[in-house]
């Protein structure tokens, strides 16, 4: 998953973004607008994390960018302002979702997840494929009811895989979802983290190499 968190209270956005980076996302940060429309421009993002009050460009014209946009990102908007009109304003803008701060991290990551699961095609939360049982959310998998124990990238990379539903899966499409913007696409550690999770997921394998054209996970 492939998140944007765009608020101008560095401390907050930077442990929010840590947060999320500990259960496996991918995130980026910014603390303007002006550097939130250059990361939409180029990313696909999952979710964006917005404030609505954001400086040189505030977060009603990010969110009506990411809209117009027309693509699969989905907006949750953070405010300090808990009225009912502002609350309706932001939706108004075309917001999925509307957090009033302060909030509980585990509200903001539940919330997160279900406007992630609308931003794709209709999945269930929960995902199975060839023996492996994948539950986000919870951020437990599992093969033939074995419990994998599986560091944050190597989860990112088996549910992008599994959301996949069989489709080829580029390098460059997970280095999209799996990691940040600082990722350098040169490197091996796409190949590293996949290679680390066939050996925790066992055989028969199930995660096969396409030549030239990325990773599938089989039956």
């Amino acid at each position: 998953m492939r998140i944007l968190v765009a608020e101008d209270e560095r401390l907050l956005a930077d442990t929010v973004a840590e947060g999320l980076r500990h259960l496996g996302m991918a995130v980026d940060v910014c603390y303007d607008g002006d550097a939130a429309l250059e990361r939409v421009a180029v990313h696909r993002y999952d979710v964006v994390v917005l404030d609505r009050d954001l400086p040189l460009v505030h977060g009603d014209e990010v969110c009506r960018k990411v809209v117009a946009d027309g693509g699969e990102t989905r907006v949750i908007m953070l405010t300090a302002a808990a009225g009912i009109r502002d609350r309706v304003d932001g939706l108004g803008l075309g917001a999925d979702d509307y957090l009033t701060k302060p909030f509980a991290f585990a509200e903001l990551v539940a919330r997160v997840h279900a406007l992630a699961r609308r931003a794709r095609p209709a999945l269930p939360p929960t995902l199975d494929r060839a023996g492996v049982r994948l539950d986000p959310p919870k951020r437990f998998a599992s093969r033939d009811g074995r419990p994998l124990a599986l560091s944050p990238k190597e989860f990112a990379v088996l549910e992008v895989l599994m959301r996949a539903d069989g489709r080829v899966v580029s390098t460059e499409e997970l280095l999209e979802k799996a990691w940040d913007e600082h990722a350098d696409p040169f490197t091996n550690t796409v190949r590293v983290t996949v290679m680390t999770l066939r050996r925790k997921l066992g055989e028969p394998a199930v995660i096969f190499t396409v030549a030239g054209a990325g990773y599938r996970l089989g039956t």
